[in-house]
């Protein structure tokens, strides 16, 4: 799609396909097109969500290098960064919360089947066990004789081992024994691709405005060609939304 398109808003085509998605999600459940979703539609779904994050880095790191470099003025800076970091601030808590309200509303884990609940409820006794985590109630579904057969059948499953989970715990740990400041301290970035790689927007935001305030303190000439490169750049990663959306 281009800037040009003067068809239906883009807002408005967001929504439109949010609602079919919710339309084709429930008449796959009750058509039994489980499957078919999964191996024919999901991939695809899976491909655009990838493009998107593809995207967003870069796009979030080049705009805000260009914008500050193009400031000039840096007291400019210091009311355009308290803004934007409100804006981080108002937009994180309000997805929070959307996300606590309609898991409270609608409680998806209630529509499970109860075949799914134990499954799910074994897999996590099992990882569980095998990390010696704390136990935080009494069921114990492994010792269950009438689901032996479901504890066997899971534990001959090629599970892999739990990197993200063991990494939340690992930073949870950390959080115990570190200072009042240290997430002011983790604001600030070791390795830049690192948090690139990793999707660390608060670096990722630090790093491009240290980088827009030094290129406003170099020459002029040197200047303008980071900053025609950078707006380059910038305009090639727009494009490239207009693009996919």
């Amino acid at each position: 799609m281009s800037k040009e398109n003067k068809g239906l808003a883009m807002h408005w085509q967001v929504i439109i396909g949010l609602l079919l998605g919710i339309v084709y999600a429930w008449m796959s459940i009750q058509f039994g097109w489980n499957e078919f979703t999964l191996n024919w539609i999901q991939p695809f779904g899976d491909i655009f969500i990838n493009i998107l994050k593809l995207i967003a880095v870069p796009l979030v790191l080049f705009s805000i290098i260009s914008g500050v470099a193009s400031l000039g003025d840096m007291r400019k800076l210091g009311r355009m960064g308290i803004k934007t970091l409100a804006l981080y601030l108002t937009t994180t808590m309000f997805a929070v919360i959307v996300g606590l309200t309609l898991v409270n509303v609608f409680k998806p884990g209630d529509h499970a089947s109860d075949t799914l609940r134990e499954a799910n409820r074994i897999r996590y006794e099992l990882w569980r066990d095998a990390n010696d985590i704390v136990l935080l109630d009494e069921i114990n579904f492994t010792q269950n004789p009438e689901l032996e057969e479901m504890v066997t059948t899971i534990k001959s499953e090629s599970i892999e081992h739990n990197e993200w989970v063991n990494d939340k715990l690992n930073k949870a740990d950390k959080t115990k024994t570190s200072g009042p400041l240290q997430p002011l301290v983790d604001v600030v970035p070791k390795n830049i691709f690192k948090s690139l790689s990793d999707m660390q927007m608060l670096q990722i935001i630090f790093f491009a405005i240290f980088f827009g305030v030094v290129v406003t303190g170099l020459r002029d000439e040197q200047k303008g060609t980071i900053v025609r490169a950078v707006d380059a750049l910038n305009e090639v990663f727009v494009q490239m939304v207009w693009v996919v959306m």
